[in-house]
């Protein structure tokens, strides 16, 4: 419960608190901002999504391992 003195549950003051959530929400955006790049440019290198049959695919990551020369 909040205390009867104004503050909260997280001991938090309300600047404090808005500073908290500015910082996370920036952290957040700027993480699924690189998630999608890291997806897109993985999308591009490797269509797994829209494969249509023209470019040759490595069918499993076996198939991928053997490839690496130290595996081969």
């Amino acid at each position: 419960m909040a205390s009867q003195d104004g503050g909260s549950m997280t001991g938090l003051t309300s600047g404090e608190a808005r500073e908290f959530h500015r910082i996370f929400m920036k952290s957040t955006i700027a993480f699924t901002g690189w998630a999608f790049a890291a997806h897109a440019l993985v999308a591009m290198w490797r269509p797994w999504f829209w494969y249509d049959g023209s470019n040759p695919v490595v069918s499993s990551s076996l198939d991928v391992i053997k490839t690496l020369p130290f595996f081969g």
